[in-house]
């Protein structure tokens, strides 16, 4: 059974900083990509940023120039790094990833997600 674990939200000011970390944990054979999804209340979910397993990333427009997403592949882990944290940025945090469990099987995981509160 995979676990995707996150840990690093909570309550911060407009312009402060914040850091997110997801780990990985159970038996699998390899992690493919893993990113960072929010969902505001009364939102759908939606991407913030990716990375591949060889270090490729992509952002959503709202967060380029201040969150960085990175991972450490021998940890089993992706962190996001988010600066600059605006009110609007306030929503559930939720890590992805594909894990494939075998050789010849890959499927998509969720954390349980964590809340991100941004005041003004």
């Amino acid at each position: 059974q995979v676990h995707l674990v996150e840990s690093g939200g909570g309550l911060v000011q407009a312009g402060g900083s914040l850091r997110l970390s997801c780990v990985a944990t159970g038996s699998f054979f390899s992690i493919t990509y893993m990113g960072w999804y929010c969902q505001a209340p009364g939102r759908q979910r939606e991407l913030v940023a990716t990375i591949t397993s060889g270090g490729s990333t992509n952002y959503s427009d709202g967060v380029k120039g201040r969150f960085t997403i990175s991972r450490d592949n021998a940890k089993n882990t992706v962190y996001l790094q988010m600066n600059s944290l605006k009110p609007e940025d306030t929503a559930v945090y939720y890590c992805n990833a594909g894990v494939r469990t075998t050789f010849w099987r890959a499927d998509d995981y969720w954390g349980q997600g964590t809340p991100v509160t941004v005041s003004s």
